[in-house]
């Protein structure tokens, strides 16, 4: 009885999702111009969510830490930086896990 119970407690382990935790990384501004909008979405999304930076401004050279806390265990994210001079850039299929940091740049 011990030993059936020991197998059905690993199975549920094994078969249980992996929860949801807050993802945490440095934004850095590495623009000639300040960023007024950070937008991030899962990979497979059609719009962008929230702006993670919102009623903020990140100035040229410096950074910030920023939580995506949107309840998913993913790491893969879509991104979008919004600046001042009214450019944006875009970044698609962004691992933040292995990154640990997210670097804009200047629009092209």
């Amino acid at each position: 009885m011990k030993l059936a119970m020991c197998a059905f407690a690993a199975a549920f382990l094994i078969a249980a999702p992996a929860l949801a935790e807050d993802l945490t990384f440095k934004l850095n501004n590495q623009s000639s111009s300040p960023v007024d909008g950070f937008y991030v979405s899962h990979v497979g999304t059609s719009s962008w969510e929230e702006n993670l930076i919102e009623g903020h401004v990140l100035p040229s050279g410096n950074s910030v830490d920023v939580i995506i806390a949107d309840g998913r265990s993913t790491c893969e994210y879509d991104i979008k930086a919004t600046f001042e001079d009214g450019s944006e850039t875009d970044d698609r299929n962004v691992n933040l896990c292995d990154l640990g940091s997210y670097t804009v740049h200047d629009a092209q």
